[in-house]
């Protein structure tokens, strides 16, 4: 299906998304953000409806989330339930995301429903404070909330380091591959200007970091040896 397709289907199921977004909102409350993000044209404003937005502190244009840009770059994703995000000023929120797609089965549309659990959060510590039992564990690998690509793009490159877990001057190719491999997974790439930003962080140049993704091409393409053992294997 071509873009102006794409955004004619989206045109056509803007009223039902935006009544099922304002009546989930409705339904859980202040604390309770329902975003519908259109990703029929580009990542600066996806933010079509919004419903309680001071939940994230996002409106109406704002750009793309991190799960709007994983939809982008697989289409084979799937509805996520019940994961952890953060607000950029570090309230907690409980996520669900569910892909909305056309007619030929491409996502046009995400509805991302973001409630607000800091309180309940804050209740069940002290709860099982009073109970004596252990606290409850922070959710590990939360993903944070952003307003716009630029910001969106600093996050995941400062997740694709956490991800390598060292520092940079010690990382080796095989560790940089593995990051930038990473980023290209999390649709990081296809941020404008990104690749630059990206290779500044890491301390390569550009043409070494399309290196680095054409050997993840070739890793991917390349067959698997018959007894396990590849040309540089000892």
């Amino acid at each position: 299906m071509d873009k102006q397709s794409r955004k004619r289907e989206f045109k056509q199921l803007r009223p039902l998304l935006d009544a099922i977004a304002a009546g989930i909102a409705g339904q859980f409350g202040p604390n309770c953000e329902v975003v519908v993000h259109d990703i029929t044209d580009g990542l600066e404003k996806t933010v079509a409806i919004i419903y309680n937005g001071q939940v994230s502190g996002r409106k109406i244009g704002d750009g793309a989330s991190e799960t709007v840009l994983e939809a982008l770059r697989n289409n084979d994703i799937r509805d996520r339930y019940g994961y952890f995000t953060n607000t950029r000023d570090g309230r907690m929120l409980k996520s669900t995301t569910i892909n909305i797609r056309g007619t030929d089965g491409t996502v046009l549309a995400a509805i991302c429903i973001n409630f607000d659990i800091s309180d309940l959060a804050l209740a069940a510590r002290s709860l099982n404070e009073f109970l004596a039992a252990e606290e409850p564990p922070t959710p590990l690998g939360a993903e944070a909330i952003s307003s716009n690509v630029n910001e969106l793009l600093d996050q995941l490159i400062e997740e694709s380091h956490r991800y390598i877990g060292k520092p940079i001057a010690a990382m080796t190719r095989q560790d940089k591959t593995e990051a930038i491999r990473y980023l290209d997974r999390k649709g990081a790439l296809l941020i404008k200007k990104s690749s630059e930003r990206i290779a500044r962080y890491y301390g390569i140049s550009k043409y070494t970091l399309y290196n680095y993704l054409g050997e993840t091409a070739k890793e991917k393409e390349a067959p698997t040896p018959a007894f396990g053992h590849g040309p540089n294997d000892g």
